[in-house]
């Protein structure tokens, strides 16, 4: 495992990556304090699919309506 200082990692930056690719646990710290862990990144097994869900959801005639005040003020954190 490598602990690097902010200032060390911005300098460092492309190294750092290519030990975090070869598998390396890469963290920077600042003040001696660990922050952030630097990690390769994965893709999504697999890709969305616009559309996807078309015919599988339903919405309700009134959707776009105007909430009623009670059920308006419970989600403004108001009291009614």
């Amino acid at each position: 495992m490598k602990i690097t200082n902010i200032h060390e990692a911005k300098t460092h930056l492309s190294r750092l990556i290519e030990l975090v690719i070869a598998g390396e646990e890469v963290i920077i710290a600042k003040a001696g304090k660990p922050l952030v862990k630097l990690i390769p990144y994965e893709a999504t097994k697999q890709p969305r699919t616009p559309g996807s869900w078309e015919g599988k959801v339903i919405m309700s005639d009134d959707f776009d309506e105007e909430l009623p005040d009670q059920i308006l003020a419970g989600f403004l954190g108001e009291e009614e």
